[in-house]
């Protein structure tokens, strides 16, 4: 379905609000995704989503001026995807975001994602062959294999069937201060 939208003008400012991105809630309030100004801009005009916190700066129309929604929240029951798609996110969510090898807890940026069967081997980069691990133990176990190197994850890696909802939000201090009250309480203790 295409709709149209009023012509709106960005107006000028030193912050570039065509730089502008907006933070999508579910229904209940969860922080779900971002999207383009333009692309909020369609789901409030078509009903789809609510504004919850707006920018300064304003779009203006012919006929209307509105301000640059900076959260939106969704109108509809939220359904989550169930297909899980194949990212290294994904792969530390399904693990929790803790080494394989030796069970620690890592923030992202102290995490790998290492082939149980190595590529110069044949291993994969699929579900069934990438565990996450912290950078010490996957340098520690190399291109080995897990019964050459005797190290051993903790559960053998298998595709989810679904994945639990993390907020899109993973730096509080590169998050616009308009989306700091929605996103602060969802905030994963690995970012």
């Amino acid at each position: 379905m295409r709709v149209r939208l009023p012509l709106l003008v960005p107006s000028l400012s030193k912050d570039n609000p065509v730089e502008h991105r907006t933070l999508v809630l579910t229904n209940w309030f969860f922080p779900y995704q971002i999207l383009s100004w333009q692309d909020a801009v369609t789901q409030i005009y078509t009903g789809d989503a609510t504004v919850v916190a707006e920018y300064d700066d304003e779009l203006r129309g012919a006929s209307v001026i509105w301000k640059y929604p900076a959260v939106v929240r969704l109108t509809s029951k939220f359904k989550p995807k169930r297909k899980t798609k194949f990212s290294r996110f994904n792969v530390f969510t399904r693990d929790r975001f803790t080494c394989q090898y030796c069970f620690q807890r890592k923030r992202m940026s102290e995490l790998t994602y290492d082939h149980m069967v190595p590529r110069k081997r044949g291993g994969q980069t699929k579900w069934d062959n990438i565990v996450t691990a912290c950078k010490p133990c996957n340098s520690l176990k190399g291109s080995k294999t897990c019964d050459e190197a005797g190290m051993f994850p903790r559960v053998l890696p298998v595709r989810p069937k679904s994945l639990p909802l993390v907020s899109p939000v993973r730096d509080l201090s590169r998050a616009p201060a308009e989306w700091h009250d929605f996103v602060r309480p969802y905030l994963p203790a690995y970012a």
